[in-house]
């Protein structure tokens, strides 16, 4: 029998995994879209020139959604199947359980709206323009 802690603290760790995952997004496409639209070309240069990756990862985009999308799918199951794992008796424990579940979810959800930036100015945008 698995007890509620190990429960919420996994998912806790991969809506931080999602999160770091879905950032990738922002750092490939929407960083430099923005900064683009912003008239910040040259503050573009400068940072592709300190941090090259910035190009490959924009150049593997897709796969790079990929992989956060998983991620995220795989975090959001996590989140729907402790949504009503049982929290220890103790109060203590009972109140950090709970509080762990709510960081967990706005992490989450935090991670979801990352990825959904990204995908807009990545995919969407460019369609628009």
């Amino acid at each position: 029998m698995t007890d509620g802690v190990s429960q919420a603290r996994g998912s806790f760790w991969s809506a931080w995994a999602s999160l770091f995952a879905s950032s990738g997004t922002l750092v490939c496409c929407a960083i430099p879209a923005l900064l683009v639209a912003l008239g910040a070309g040259a503050a573009l240069s400068s940072l592709v020139s300190v941090f090259p990756q910035i190009v490959w990862l924009s150049e593997h985009k897709e796969a790079l959604f990929g992989v956060a999308g998983v991620a995220l799918a795989f975090a959001g199951w996590l989140q729907w199947r402790n949504r009503t794992a049982p929290c220890p008796v103790d109060p203590g424990l009972r109140d950090a359980c709970l509080r762990t579940r709510r960081v967990s979810l706005r992490v989450y959800l935090a991670s979801v709206a990352v990825y959904a930036a990204g995908g807009w100015f990545a995919f969407v945008q460019p369609l628009l323009a």
